[in-house]
């Protein structure tokens, strides 16, 4: 349901905001738990990730936003090849400077990752104070981020997809492709069975259902998506597709936000309730039944504000 609202209290904390706080413990007055996404960024602050980045500081700031959500292909066009990589300032540290940014980045691997030292970014989050890594593929806490109820799923989705020229690709810049796929999926299936969370949210570079330049991804359909819904996952965040848009299927919400630099051609499928072409990124807030999402652009104008429903296991 998309908010038609412009009263930026009314967008916050929606009609029954009062009552919401109150039920997530918050007091009245106080921003509910919020957080900013994107994906497809790493372009040494060229083409609109600097403008990208500016946006989503002030955005971060109205928000008061606990964290960064990176659905990957975190650096253009082949990834870094270690922890001094001179991308890391470039296209990271000195790009998304903004006080109200330097809070954690929990981050996903994209396919262009893959084709330099994927490890490499694992690696970082020993070195940096914000960049967070610790594996492929791992699980965040409500706890850990400040917001009880919430738990968020990080996959690499890169073993997970057919995609022929992305092998050749890896091939082309020295890397062997070893993807073990049904690890990962066991791995999603176990955790999500044992979440208790009434907030789940699961992140991945590829889309499962998308209307951008390289579409969904039939793998990602027949093994992620069931899982998504049995387990009554509300969000999935992906990029991939340079473009913003938001799609329901079934009870999961999917949210492309893979627009970080640039942007690309964005048609409907099915289910689809917004779609846009324009650099720009998503921001989320948080409450007891709802999870607001509104998309911005690269000059931080609001293209699409809706409450996305908390769907039930």
């Amino acid at each position: 349901m998309v908010l038609q609202v412009l009263d930026r209290r009314t967008v916050l904390y929606g009609l029954s905001g009062l009552a919401a706080l109150a039920a997530t413990g918050v007091r009245a007055g106080v921003l509910p738990p919020g957080f900013v996404a994107l994906g497809d960024w790493g372009r040494d602050g060229q083409m609109r990730q600097t403008d990208v980045a500016v946006a989503m500081a002030g955005a971060a700031a109205e928000l008061d936003s606990r964290f960064v959500i990176s659905a990957g292909d975190n650096f253009y066009p082949s990834g870094v090849q270690s922890v001094d990589d001179a991308q890391w300032r470039s296209s990271f540290e000195d790009v998304y400077a903004a006080p109200s940014l330097q809070t954690p980045w929990y981050v996903a691997l994209g396919n262009h990752d893959y084709r330099g030292v994927p490890h490499a970014q694992v690696a970082y989050s020993r070195v940096s104070h914000r960049w967070r890594m610790p594996s492929r593929f791992y699980t965040v806490s409500g706890a850990e981020v400040g917001v009880p109820g919430l738990q968020i799923f990080f996959l690499d989705t890169t073993p997970l997809v057919a995609d022929f020229d992305e092998q050749v690709q890896q091939l082309m810049h020295g890397h062997r492709p070893t993807h073990r796929p049904g690890r990962q999926v066991a791995w999603l299936k176990g955790a999500l069975e044992r979440s208790k969370a009434p907030w789940k949210i699961v992140v991945g570079h590829h889309p499962i259902y998308s209307g951008g330049r390289h579409g969904g991804s039939p793998e990602l359909a027949a093994r992620i998506s069931p899982l998504l819904e049995a387990h009554g996952v509300q969000a999935y965040i992906c990029g991939h597709d340079h473009i913003l848009q938001h799609t329901r299927v079934g009870r999961t919400d999917h949210i492309c936000t893979g627009a970080g630099a640039s942007a690309g051609r964005a048609d409907d499928v099915e289910g689809t309730l917004f779609s846009h072409s324009e650099p720009g990124f998503a921001m989320f807030t948080l409450e007891a039944d709802t999870l607001g999402l509104e998309f911005r652009d690269f000059k931080g104008r609001s293209l699409y504000r809706a409450a996305l429903p908390r769907a039930r296991a």
